[in-house]
């Protein structure tokens, strides 16, 4: 997608709105503008809005309404959930892993630091998935009631976890799992009735939505308390004046990409695996990080080799319009390196860049960045 001729392939920090949705969310900002927890009719308007929302996104992800949440976002769901294992559910020990999303990895610190939960973290092998092995055996090691706490696919290199054979796995050991399935929900299809997790998140913004709206699926079985206090909103879970017309947009977004999945998929796979061969022809000494075949079809994570005129390489395709990034986008304004990378043993005479698409993307334009890229490196 160009913007006054700008390249956007940076689709897994975050996506342009459909307009489909803004139109879907434009009536909510107008005329329906009630507040939801009021009585009269503009109030029973927004409230219906809120509520059928709900039901779509519980259709579409096979989960009940009431399991159904919505958050400010993925941080906001990702920190309710680990901290109410912790507090609520007597999780004293907390599984994660180095490779993890900051909103996850800040969270497990934190609860460490205060003494409230011991932290392992998980091995993760070269290709950059989970070390299955070493899992179990951090569980059966376990003396107290634990928290496995896995990403479902990587923000900076797209590995996928097996998120199935971790939720046995956690079934085995009595454990409490929790995915961040941010960059998974409205990109693959989810069957949570049949899915062994206890809580999974999502944010709108990654599947062509609002931002600043997100969803917390809660395990009807879990019993939690509220991470905000205040009013009685989201059924006593989450107090605050909901956002209404996000709700409706994320509601709206996950109808669209769940309708055109395949079609999408199909598209933007092609492609990164084209993207891939491109480098691969026409930038000497390209190599690529996490696993291909098992991974999120968005993300696409090159590393080049370091010399004057790479090491500016993200700057210099800002300049030159291209929108990229050095990893995740949350940490790109510090600029301390990706502790992702630094987990796979990332060589410090790389640059590693992530490119992430959409289905707004096309051929023509990773030509043209191949073409910048053979000037640049």
């Amino acid at each position: 997608m160009s913007v006054k001729n700008r390249i956007y392939f940076d689709n897994a920090a975050t996506t342009p709105l459909d307009p489909e949705v803004l139109e879907a969310m434009l009536p909510y900002m107008r005329e329906q503008f009630g507040n939801p927890s009021s009585i009269y009719s503009y109030g029973r308007e927004s409230r219906l809005g809120i509520e059928n929302a709900r039901k779509s996104v519980a259709k579409i992800l096979n989960a009940h309404p009431s399991e159904i949440f919505f958050t400010s976002g993925g941080t906001e769901s990702s920190n309710t959930a680990i901290t109410a294992s912790v507090r609520d559910l007597g999780c004293k020990h907390i599984i994660s892993s180095p490779i993890e999303h900051h909103a996850t990895l800040h969270t497990v610190e934190h609860l460490h630091h205060t003494g409230e939960a011991r932290l392992s973290y998980v091995k993760i092998l070269p290709s950059g998935h989970v070390d299955m092995e070493h899992l179990e055996s951090l569980l059966a090691d376990a003396s107290e009631k634990t928290l496995v706490t896995l990403m479902h696919a990587n923000n900076e290199i797209g590995n996928l976890l097996d998120i199935h054979a971790v939720g046995e796995l956690c079934k085995k050991y009595d454990a409490i799992f929790h995915s961040d399935t941010v960059q998974t929900v409205g990109h693959f299809p989810f069957d949570l009735k049949n899915t062994p997790v206890h809580f999974i998140t999502g944010a709108g913004h990654k599947f062509h939505g609002p931002k600043g709206v997100g969803i917390l699926y809660i395990n009807q079985d879990v019993k939690i308390k509220p991470y905000i206090h205040g009013g009685s909103q989201e059924r006593n879970m989450r107090a605050g004046t909901e956002n209404l017309y996000g709700i409706i947009g994320f509601a709206k977004a996950l109808e669209l990409a769940t309708a055109h999945f395949e079609k999408d998929a199909q598209y933007i796979n092609d492609l990164r695996f084209y993207m891939r061969d491109q480098l691969k022809a026409n930038i000497p000494g390209v190599s690529f990080n996490g696993d291909h075949e098992r991974s999120l079809y968005t993300v696409l994570s090159a590393s080049f080799p370091i010399n004057e005129k790479s090491e500016m390489l993200l700057f210099n395709l800002d300049i030159n319009n291209i929108c990229a990034s050095g990893g995740s986008a949350c940490t790109s304004g510090a600029n301390q390196g990706s502790h992702v990378i630094k987990a796979l043993n990332g060589d410090p005479n790389r640059v590693a860049v992530r490119f992430s698409f959409s289905k707004n993307n096309t051929k023509e334009e990773i030509d043209q960045v191949i073409n910048k890229l053979k000037e640049l490196v």
